[in-house]
């Protein structure tokens, strides 16, 4: 995992191969991006950003309310989702 992490364009593709698997399964929009606001957390909680494009999503993680940090989480599956 810390090789997906160390590079945003690989922690995107990661993401967005994550995403295919869960449509796949047939998981709605809303447990897509609820896991996502799950994996967020765990982030946030665990792993030390490892380059500038993270260090700036935490920043922003951080400062933002739970309603917001869904959103993030719900943005970053758009981003990925639209490749």
């Amino acid at each position: 995992m810390s090789t997906v992490l160390s590079n945003f364009d690989s922690w995107k593709e990661f993401l967005a191969e994550r995403l295919e698997q869960g449509k796949k399964l047939g998981l709605s929009e809303e447990a897509i991006g609820n896991l996502a606001y799950e994996i967020g957390s765990f982030l946030d909680e665990k792993v030390d950003p490892k380059n500038e494009e993270q260090r700036m999503l935490k920043e922003i993680w951080d400062v933002g309310d739970e309603n917001e940090r869904k959103t993030i989480a719900r943005l970053m599956v758009k981003l990925v989702g639209h490749r």
